[in-house]
């Protein structure tokens, strides 16, 4: 599901209904959640960064909100680069099946006695030797561990990818709350003012029949206490709309100081009485296998669970022998080392010896010589060095485990827990889900019924206000009675505004289970 593009994929409905009718001291509802898909085969997508989408100029729709708080929230960036890492996580592993080479070189001066490094001979002179090695290694057998990371790192960072979804959906929750409820304050102060000015108007016509005779000075005393009553109630209302405004700018991270000129689209919301509940009210079974192949909370439960099991495949794997290969080439240099060189152009003649057991020592000059070249010994040159005393090797390491301190056993052991604490959170998602799924469809079902049942119980109370009035104006009722008779019509037209939004705030967390816009 993409927030970016649509609102009903972004929205976390079930605690959409539980904060928002907190404010109303309604129940809130259960958190959401949903089974997860089966484990990609291929590993996730870059998550690319949303762009900064600008602030609207003039009055802010839920839309909008929701679209500037995703790209400008702090914890979602944050949750972003989180799944980054968790990406580079998964291409270090991959990684991992690749040989690694290396080069390295030394230089070492000596003094005194020493072993020449390349001719294992003890000199006593002072010398400087270089050696330099490239090497190279790669595993060709692991017990399949490297493989079985690598699909386990696939899985960690779907889920990474889910997490960032899931807090773009939290985010846009938040911020759907505190617009729905500074929607909720701006009726509810339109109501205030509506009695308001009835009042006002009381007490203005209990004046003039005061100064007619018509009526008692403790009926405009009785009015005036009941305008000072609406006055309060309105300066109420009117603080619940500026905190609800302020959380809603501190939501969007806009500066505090514009919250007096920050103003939001108020939408046209349809009476529950003309929805049909069968018609406009999803059936919860149905609307559970929706939902629950939506939530991205599901989706990372699952993948976690799909991670755990690889994770006991990687534990696993240790019970395996490993087999790598290397090889390299080295080669050195040292200064102590000399070059003999034969001139062949001046010859020495040197006598021949012959075995001749009757002299001392065994051995006689003979009449014959031997020409030999001269020889004369000159620094080795490095390069030249370099290139003779190179070497190469190949090698072959089995490594066979037989004893390591019960540590794969226990790894296995854990693993294996891993596995199950996995699928119990992933089951509980579900159940939460079903659980959340019911509840908001139970509500919307009671919050229409109660509508109706305020709605009519409004309409009686205000026939009874204006026979009310029409006797108190009249000095035929007293004050109390009459403030009594507007209290309760009061107390109604609240409660009836309460169950509107509440069953409005319900239907809409079912059609986000649905994967239906929510529009307002």
């Amino acid at each position: 599901m993409n927030s970016r593009n649509n609102f009903a994929r972004t929205l976390r409905p079930s605690a959409l209904a539980g904060l928002t009718l907190a404010a109303l001291g309604l129940a809130p509802a259960a958190r959401a959640q949903a089974p997860a898909p089966t484990p990609a085969p291929n590993p996730p997508a870059a998550l690319d960064p949303r762009p900064a989408a600008p602030a609207p100029t003039g009055p802010w729709t839920l839309q909008a909100a929701v679209d500037y708080a995703v790209t400008h929230n702090l914890t979602v960036r944050a949750n972003e680069l989180t799944a980054r890492q968790q990406e580079a996580t998964y291409r270090l592993s991959q990684a991992a099946l690749l040989p690694t080479a290396g080069f390295s070189g030394t230089q070492n001066f000596t003094f005194g006695t020493n072993k020449d490094p390349l001719t294992n001979q003890f000199q006593t002179i002072r010398s400087r030797a270089n050696n330099f090695t490239l090497s190279g290694q790669a595993t060709l057998f692991s017990g399949f561990q490297l493989r079985n990371t690598i699909r386990q790192n696939v899985s960690e960072a779907e889920a990474a990818h889910f997490d960032v979804e899931k807090s773009r959906n939290d985010l846009s929750l938040n911020v759907a709350s505190s617009f729905l409820q500074l929607l909720l304050a701006q009726e509810l102060i339109r109501a205030s003012e509506a009695r308001l000015s009835t009042v006002q108007a009381q007490v203005a016509r209990s004046e003039k029949l005061l100064k007619a005779g018509a009526v008692a000075e403790g009926n405009l005393l009785d009015s005036r206490a009941q305008l000072a009553g609406e006055e309060r109630s309105l300066v109420t209302a009117q603080n619940q709309k500026a905190l609800a405004q302020l959380a809603l700018v501190q939501e969007l991270n806009l500066d505090p100081a514009t919250a007096s000129q920050f103003e939001v689209t108020v939408p046209s919301l349809p009476a529950p009485t003309s929805l049909t509940a069968t018609a406009d009210v999803a059936d919860p079974n149905a609307t559970f296998e929706l939902a629950r192949q939506r939530l991205p909370e599901i989706k990372a439960a699952d993948q976690r669970v799909n991670s755990a099991r690889l994770g006991l495949e990687v534990a696993r794997g240790g019970y395996y022998p490993r087999l790598l290969v290397s090889g390299g080439i080295q080669t050195g240099y040292s200064s102590a080392r000399q070059q003999a060189i034969y001139n062949l152009d001046n010859l020495v003649a040197t006598p021949i010896f012959q075995v001749n057991p009757a002299v001392p020592g065994g051995y006689s000059p003979s009449p014959y010589v031997s020409l030999q070249p001269t020889v004369q010994t000159l620094p080795f040159n490095f390069f030249d060095q370099l290139t003779t005393n190179r070497g190469e090797f190949i090698q072959l390491t089995l490594n066979i485990p037989i004893l390591n301190g019960l540590q794969t056993r226990v790894g296995v052991q854990r693993a294996r827990l891993n596995i199950e604490q996995a699928g119990l959170r992933a089951e509980q998602t579900r159940l939460q889900l079903r659980q959340s799924i019911q509840q908001s469809y139970a509500d919307a079902l009671a919050a229409q019924r109660r509508y109706a049942a305020s709605a009519r119980q409004v309409e009686a109370l205000n026939l009874a206000f204006r026979n009310a009035e029409i006797r108190f104006n009249n000095g035929l009722l007293n004050g109390t009675d009459f403030n009594i008779a507007r209290n309760n019509l009061t107390a109604a037209e609240s409660d009836m505004i309460q169950a509107k939004y509440e069953f409005f705030f319900r239907s809409k967390v079912l059609d986000f289970y649905q994967g239906k816009p929510l529009t307002l």
